[in-house]
């Protein structure tokens, strides 16, 4: 059976380079953008250069509609979705709790949170052995923000990602037995278009190196080949997990 593999956001960063590597490997892929056309149509270029399968389309994960239709769109054009990758997300600009402001809390929980969920919602309708599907693998993008809070400032972000890691606990025991597995990995500080306004500055990319184990930023390859292995076969009896990638941790 072929893989189609839709990715959430994978028009940069994370996405981008799973949507590259996935091709590769045989897979099928429908990359997603909000407002990256250029971006993301250059990811598809670069993949059907290669002999590869690929399109972009358009969404908005703060917008169901837009949500439902990306999933059509993608089974209409390349088949049945096999594989999904939530990679989506938003990161604010830093605030304290008395600075936040009601309305980039809404499209950050909307986004970061109901969006990924209904993508689940829309993925489990196709994939569940209840529904009529063939079973399926997602992962959830999350990040090491959620298990501590978050550097200072990103409170409100690492919440989205605490609410991410234990949807997708309860999730994958929700379908375990209808062929569905579902992992969130959780990278920690990764050179991608989300951070690196504050990677570039000089003096941030060493304080944030320096609280790291491995002592180094990460790459998306890195994320990209330990999304591509939960997501393969070799990660068979791998569900509800959580995949700290992330250099040791952090120490804020």
């Amino acid at each position: 059976m072929t893989n189609t593999l839709l990715i959430t956001g994978g028009a940069s960063g994370i996405g981008a380079e799973t949507a590259r590597r996935a091709a590769t490997r045989g897979y099928r892929i429908a990359i997603n953008y909000r407002s990256r056309d250029a971006q993301a149509k250059a990811v598809v270029a670069d993949i059907t250069a290669k002999g590869g399968q690929a399109i972009a389309l358009p969404g908005d994960m703060a917008n169901e509609a837009d949500i439902v239709r990306l999933f059509a769109e993608t089974e209409r054009t390349l088949g049945p979705i096999t594989h999904l990758v939530n990679s989506a997300g938003i990161d604010p600009s830093r605030a304290r709790v008395e600075d936040y402001d009601a309305a980039t809390l809404h499209r950050l929980f909307t986004i970061n949170v109901t969006g990924l969920m209904l993508c689940c919602r829309e993925a489990t309708r196709r994939m569940s052995t209840k529904n009529g599907g063939k079973g399926g693998a997602i992962v959830n993008v999350s990040s090491m923000a959620g298990t501590l809070g978050g550097r200072k400032g990103a409170s409100a972000y690492a919440a989205t990602k605490g609410a991410v890691d234990a949807f997708t606990k309860g999730f994958a025991r929700e379908v375990a037995a209808e062929g569905i597995r579902v992992n969130s990995i959780r990278p920690g500080a990764v050179m991608t278009e989300m951070t690196e306004g504050r990677l570039n500055d000089t003096a941030v990319r060493t304080a944030v190196a320096a609280s790291i184990p491995i002592q180094r930023i990460g790459e998306a390859h890195e994320i990209a080949e330990a999304i591509l292995w939960l997501l393969s076969k070799e990660a068979s009896f791998i569900t509800g997990a959580m995949l700290d990638a992330s250099g040791g941790g952090y120490v804020i």
